[in-house]
């Protein structure tokens, strides 16, 4: 895996995400805060399930969180909630990206996710890109296994409030689940704030794995 890093020196992301709207609610913030303060960002953005109104969702909102960088857009077709039956074209999707796209900075689900759409996405980034930086972020649901995550991101209030009017107009087929609202979303970056500390109000929280630091 690669050391951590200052965002500065982040030039190339990639983002993985199962469905329309995932990298949106577990690493948009921190993606659109990276674009702002860093100049020539080149951001590969992997949808896996995003067919019909779904697929224009994704590129919509893939679109605008990406507003000022140089963005590639990946979407793909598998079946929502039959990932693993799929398995072997999925492997092969995410080996083709690790062929040509070598990416400072990995964002993908968690491995112990409930969602096995998810969790599959996540234990195929971990084969395909061992040896990069890996934050694995996260999505409130009715499973409640949001865990305790070990790295954060701040945001600022407008970049949250920005981050919740981007779902909300963008997504408008997740209306209607019960989870889906600005309440959520501020809540879960509320309670990251309170523990990344040092008078972080909002933020958005990862896993890592692994990290090497280097002096």
């Amino acid at each position: 895996m690669r050391g951590l890093r200052p965002a500065s020196s982040v030039r190339r992301v990639l983002a993985l995400g199962a469905h329309a709207d995932d990298i949106e609610i577990g690493a948009g913030g921190t993606i659109a805060s990276l674009i702002g303060s860093t100049p020539g960002v080149e951001v590969h953005w992997v949808v896996f399930s995003a067919v019909g109104e779904r697929a224009g969702e994704a590129r919509r909102s893939a679109r605008d969180f990406c507003a000022g960088a140089s963005l590639h857009l990946h979407l793909h077709e598998f079946r929502d909630g039959r990932f693993p039956a799929d398995w072997d074209a999925l492997k092969e999707a995410v080996e083709a990206l690790a062929r040509h796209v070598d990416p400072d900075l990995v964002f993908t689900h968690r491995l112990d996710d409930r969602h096995q759409d998810h969790r599959l996405v996540a234990e195929l980034t971990w084969t395909a890109f061992r040896d990069h930086l890996v934050l694995a972020y996260e999505i409130p649901k009715y499973e409640g296994d949001l865990g305790q995550p070990d790295l954060y991101v701040p945001l600022s209030p407008e970049g949250l409030d920005r981050k919740i009017e981007l779902l909300d107009r963008h997504f408008g087929s997740q209306r209607s689940k019960a989870w889906f609202d600005a309440e959520t979303f501020r809540g879960l970056a509320r309670l990251r704030g309170i523990e990344a500390g040092r008078g972080v109000r909002y933020a958005e929280a990862f896993h890592c794995d692994k990290a090497v630091l280097e002096f």
